[in-house]
């Protein structure tokens, strides 16, 4: 932990106990300056009661008579090998009141176009539960008929980063498991940031190889020397048989 439990309660006992500088506090707080000087002038933090950080093992007593003696001195916090841990977030993702509505369509649309996640990744994205997520993919969910698959980065509930991270660790486990993919899994697994950079050109089927060259327009060489026409003749390549002629005259 970098700064105490109750940082803006701990700040207000501070400011009352002690004679540190408002820098110090806030450094120790993880605070702004001013915001210790608005606590101090009673405008922040009305109504706070004061934390004690040296009753609940947070600050050595000398660290403060340090500090009230030098005005550059950092308190350091007390090491506490119980807090080690703690700010890492455990279980789902927390998602707001508001947004706690949108979880089915972002769930059924992860299940829908990305169907190597695992409910363990799915439930870290988007802040539910396997229960919940075992519903939509068996379809039993009790509005699954209305619910709609909408991108979980869209609703807000992800970041497209977390989201292609979690795609490319799936991609990695099912190639470690020996599993085969097809061409439309595989091109689901493929990032946001590879999809963007991948050529826009279709590329031409092996089996008209060799047509690349092929042109509906003339050559220079036929320009420069057309081939005459006006013989009507000799454009259809008549034969000149005198017997016709004879037989028109019968």
């Amino acid at each position: 932990m970098t700064k105490p439990l109750m940082a803006k309660a701990t700040a207000v006992w501070l400011v009352d106990n002690t004679t540190l500088s408002f820098k110090q506090i806030a450094d120790f707080c993880g605070m702004h300056e001013l915001e210790v000087q608005g606590i101090a002038d009673g405008d922040v933090a009305a109504g706070v009661k004061g934390f004690d950080p040296i009753a609940n093992s947070q600050l050595e007593p000398s660290e403060i008579e340090k500090g009230e003696k030098d005005p550059l001195y950092k308190l350091k916090l007390k090491f506490n090998p119980a807090s080690l841990g703690e700010e890492k977030r455990r279980g789902p993702r927390y998602t707001p009141l508001s947004k706690r509505q949108d979880r089915p369509a972002a769930i059924l649309w992860l299940v829908k176009f990305h169907p190597e996640l695992a409910d363990s990744q799915i439930g870290k994205l988007v802040g539910t539960t396997k229960p919940t997520i075992a519903s939509i993919r068996d379809r039993t969910h009790w509005n699954i008929s209305n619910i709609t698959p909408i991108d979980p980065v869209a609703l807000g509930l992800c970041r497209q980063s977390e989201l292609d991270a979690a795609v490319q660790k799936a991609a990695k486990k099912r190639a470690a498991d020996g599993a085969v993919m097809s061409d439309d899994e595989r091109r689901k697994l493929v990032s946001t940031e590879q999809s963007l950079g991948m050529s826009s050109e279709p590329k031409m089927p092996s089996s008209i190889a060799g047509l690349e060259n092929f042109s509906l327009s003339r050559s220079e060489e036929e320009e420069k020397n057309p081939a005459d026409y006006s013989d009507a003749d000799s454009f259809f390549n008549l034969p000149n048989d005198d017997d016709d002629e004879d037989d028109d005259e019968r």
